[in-house]
């Protein structure tokens, strides 16, 4: 008799399983785009500037998922720095690849909240015109994303400065808000702050809004 009540037990088990895994998609994706601006080097060097991200994964309950995301994030030069600091052609763009937790707050009607954050590998890449550097050039305070190197502000070796790429780890965190256009797809409006550690470089820290969809 015991065996039979934990065998009913077990199927009702696997029925309540399966009924509660029907509540909510097995899968999440979005993508979005919209702007940005930066802290440190970022503000000091660039101008606000436009973004996108694509995204997909899995969702564990009703309240939280897993998502892997790629972002692309244009790296403005101001004109200032442009003609002040010796860069004619400047561009740059941030790149990222990240793992992120995304928690949901449980909610009825169309408005939700969530918040997302995690960690990731970035890329900042830049280039200009290419000009060589002779020794007793005065160094600018932006050509540390060339990677020029400079003793007590001045080139002192032969160099060229033309494009570098540096490449690190990051993380991720902030949150946003939804609204449910059909039954599985949402508006979505989120602000989210990114920083790369750049090793002996400076930090790359970037907040880009996003507007977008989910589903």
């Amino acid at each position: 008799m015991s065996k039979q009540i934990l065998l009913v037990l077990v199927f009702c088990g696997l029925g309540i399983a399966a009924a509660s895994a029907q509540n909510y998609p097995r899968f999440n994706f979005n993508i979005g785009g919209g702007f940005g601006d930066g802290f440190g080097d970022v503000h000091r060097f660039t101008d606000r500037s436009y973004h996108g991200v694509a995204g997909g994964g899995l969702n564990l309950s009703r309240t939280f998922g897993i998502k892997a995301e790629y972002m692309y994030y244009n790296l403005a030069f101001k004109s200032s720095v442009i003609q002040q600091q010796s860069l004619p052609g400047a561009s740059g763009n941030l790149q990222s690849a990240t793992l992120n937790g995304v928690f949901t707050l449980p909610h009825h009607g169309r408005f939700g909240i969530y918040a997302i954050g995690g960690v990731g590998w970035y890329d900042r890449s830049v280039s200009a015109h290419s000009q060589p550097l002779s020794p007793g050039t005065i160094c600018e305070p932006a050509w540390v994303w060339w990677q020029i190197t400079c003793t007590n502000g001045v080139v002192t070796t032969q160099q060229t400065l033309s494009s570098h790429s540096v490449s690190s780890g990051g993380y991720n965190f902030g949150g946003g808000f939804t609204y449910r256009l059909k039954r599985r797809t949402n508006l979505y409006v989120e602000g989210r702050f990114h920083k790369s550690n750049s090793g002996g470089d400076s930090h790359t820290l970037v907040f880009p809004v996003t507007a977008g969809l989910r589903w």
